[in-house]
């Protein structure tokens, strides 16, 4: 588990929000369609989103091939837009590279929460060290002693 924790690994996660509640997707695909269309790889439920409303492409980082990060696409592989467009962060944008915890609007009541997730900062957060707490003030024990 040591070794791992020095590891460069990302974990790209999409949260979705939409009529049927929240969903996780781990991204890990080179491209995926998001949509209201049965055939989008990520569904959105709601009739306010288009059938094919945007695209998510994976990029390799510059200056390191191990990494990469995504970009949204507002619209289908082909270059058509959706009806509403995207809100990034609160902004209509016909495309964006995502950076941890940008915010994705769809639609009414349709949003999506990128996260970039670091294996060495997930490990972190198990640390033994975190558990190493004195539960008692040493000035305590001498109620004790009475």
């Amino acid at each position: 588990m040591i070794a791992m924790a020095t590891a460069t690994n990302e974990n790209h996660l999409l949260i979705i929000e939409d009529d049927q509640g929240r969903k996780e997707f781990t991204l890990e695909n080179p491209v995926y369609s998001i949509g209201r269309d049965r055939e989008c790889n990520i569904r959105l439920f709601s009739q306010f989103v288009s059938r094919h409303h945007a695209t998510l492409v994976r990029l390799p980082r510059p200056n390191n091939s191990q990494r990469f990060y995504y970009r949204i696409v507002d619209g289908d592989a082909k270059g058509k837009p959706s009806s509403n467009g995207l809100m990034i962060n609160g902004r209509k944008m016909p495309a964006y590279d995502l950076q941890n915890e940008d915010e994705i609007i769809f639609g009414p009541q349709v949003r999506a929460i990128y996260y970039l997730l670091k294996n060495t900062e997930r490990l972190s957060s198990t640390d033994v060290s975190e558990y190493d707490i004195t539960l008692i003030n040493p000035g305590m024990t001498d109620d004790f002693d009475e």
